[in-house]
């Protein structure tokens, strides 16, 4: 019985994972996880804010996808989206979803992320 989502795994092509630190812990503000020893050997790193767990994996043939991707929800999306560009992180708004304010980014290995606040 499944009884709830433990993690979203993304690639990320070897060499990437300052960028990613910089990206998810610094922009995003995420705190990043220690990798057990046996994972860690094989590069990458793992992110973590509230119940949002993140796994970024080293993929020597990564290419990213134009649609799919995890959704993250927020809280004050206005002043995330601003904190992203003033990051340097595209911000691409998206008004299609009833109920919800969202807009979708891309990380530095080129995955797609959409960031969503239900509205009241």
């Amino acid at each position: 019985m499944i009884t709830g989502l433990d993690h979203i795994q993304l690639a990320a092509p070897p060499g990437t994972e300052d960028a990613l630190r910089t990206y998810y812990a610094g922009l995003l503000g995420m705190t990043e996880m220690p990798k057990p020893p046996a994972l860690a050997a094989r590069g990458g790193c793992w992110f973590e804010a509230g119940t949002a767990r993140l796994h970024l994996g080293i993929d020597p043939g990564h290419r990213p996808s134009e649609k799919a991707h995890p959704g993250i929800r927020v809280h004050g999306i206005d002043a995330f989206a601003a904190r992203l560009s003033a990051g340097g992180a595209r911000v691409t708004w998206d008004d299609h979803l009833p109920g919800h304010r969202r807009f979708y980014s891309v990380d530095p290995a080129g995955n797609r992320l959409e960031f969503l606040e239900p509205q009241d």
